[in-house]
């Protein structure tokens, strides 16, 4: 059975700073892209940003230049360095991976169970 688990989320003031990881396990051919959305209350989820298997990456305007999206394919996990945090930053954060599962000729798209980011003093 394929999962994804993250960890990372918290409480921080503005201004600080939060890495998120998510690590995928189960058995699996691939991962193609890999990525992290989020979700603010009373909003829908949006993409925040995105990984390609070559490294190559896609962020939403509002994070450019202060996050950082990365991947560690040796150990299937996908991290989000968050730096100069801002309150509308605040949300559940949820990442996300494109996998072929063993079984599948196909991939299919998993999800973590979700992390709260809170930024407030």
């Amino acid at each position: 059975q394929v999962q994804l688990v993250e960890s990372g989320g918290g409480l921080v003031q503005p201004g600080g700073s939060l890495r998120l990881s998510c690590a995928a396990s189960g058995r699996m051919v691939s991962i193609n892209s890999m990525g992290w959305y989020s979700q603010a209350p009373g909003k829908e989820r949006e993409l925040v940003a995105v990984i390609r298997p070559g490294g190559n990456t896609n962020y939403v305007d509002s994070v450019k230049g202060r996050f950082t999206i990365s991947r560690d394919n040796t150990k299937n996990t996908v991290y989000l360095q968050m730096n100069s945090l801002k309150p509308e930053d605040t949300a559940v954060y949820y990442c996300y991976a494109d996998i072929r599962p063993y079984y599948s000729p196909t991939y299919i798209n998993y999800w973590g169970q979700g992390t709260q980011v809170t930024v407030s003093s």
